[in-house]
């Protein structure tokens, strides 16, 4: 896979991760601690590091080994967040995990879900996957509209799953497989066609 190789929508564009992104993602990060924090994995026999241009180089190294396909999401030609498709795993369970983060000045307004949908199609339709899956921390608010705008199923809770913010941290699991968008992730959500779900989440764990 080139490592010029991007898709877009208006002014949405997700393209693979380059290792001179690196700095720009550092200062990302480390400039919107308060608001990625929350969200961030973390090391629970040490420090989490700040690596990012061996970050960028074990992603890459996961791309070479069809493992993974790391990208980076673009509003209006500026890099704006993350998107890594990880955990790929093929044959008879032909799925994968999508995980994503964006920088404050631009939630809210479809730039993560029109990203999260490109992403889903690609995998859908160019790798032959079968089953995306998404798992959320049920306070993660913002994540939470992004699968719920594009219509993925909950199909459970995975009990203490990630290590975050020095705890071992219950997320959602959602998922949507191909036979449920044949028309494609990002059409049925731009042309209104996502069904309406009722998202039963269990109050205790969203305070």
């Amino acid at each position: 896979m080139s490592n010029l190789f991007a898709l877009n929508h208006g002014d949405v564009t997700i393209r693979l991760v380059r290792h001179r992104d690196a700095r720009t993602l550092e200062r990302l990060v480390l400039s919107n601690r308060e608001w990625l924090r929350p969200w961030e994995a973390t090391n629970p026999h040490g420090s989490t590091s700040f690596d990012f241009k061996a970050q960028v180089r074990g992603l890459l190294r996961q791309l070479d080994n069809q493992e993974g396909v790391p990208f980076v999401i673009l509003f209006q030609d500026e890099i704006v967040g993350q998107l890594n498709v990880a955990n790929i795993l093929y044959g008879s369970v032909s799925s994968c995990v999508i995980g994503y983060w964006v920088i404050p000045q631009v939630a809210g307004k479809g730039i993560t879900p029109t990203a999260v949908a490109l992403a889903m199609d690609y995998m859908f339709d160019e790798i032959g996957i079968h089953r995306v899956e998404i798992d959320i921390r049920p306070e993660n608010n913002a994540s939470l509209r992004v699968v719920e705008k594009l219509g993925l199923r909950l199909e459970g809770l995975k009990q203490g799953y990630i290590h975050i913010a020095n705890a071992w941290r219950d997320h959602y699991v959602f998922a949507l497989t191909k036979e449920e968008v044949t028309e494609g992730v990002l059409s049925r959500w731009i042309n209104g066609r996502v069904p309406k779900i009722s998202y039963e989440y269990d109050k205790k764990l969203r305070n």
